[in-house]
């Protein structure tokens, strides 16, 4: 799967939140916003394997289309991706 500059963009953004919350530790900054900000560069991380996933989803069902494959398989394998990830 070739991954596009949208999905390398999220993954950016989470690593400049990343980042941030690094900052905020070495700061002594509160904890509520501490928290604050690990539970938004998980939200992101959330929904940047929720991207992957899907666009990864397309492709595969895509191309089992022209080869006349079976897509059950290809779906189960998505769905437990995004079960693990969680």
């Amino acid at each position: 799967m070739e991954y596009n500059s949208q999905v390398k963009n999220r993954i950016k953004r989470a690593e400049g939140q990343l980042r941030g919350i690094l900052r905020m530790m070495e700061q002594g900054d509160d904890c509520k916003d501490v928290i604050s900000q690990l539970s938004a560069a998980k939200t992101a991380l959330d929904r940047s394997i929720g991207l992957i996933v899907s666009l990864n989803l397309v492709e595969c069902v895509r191309d089992s289309h022209e080869t006349g494959e079976n897509t059950e398989d290809i779906v189960k394998e998505a769905v437990n991706l995004l079960v693990k990830s969680r």
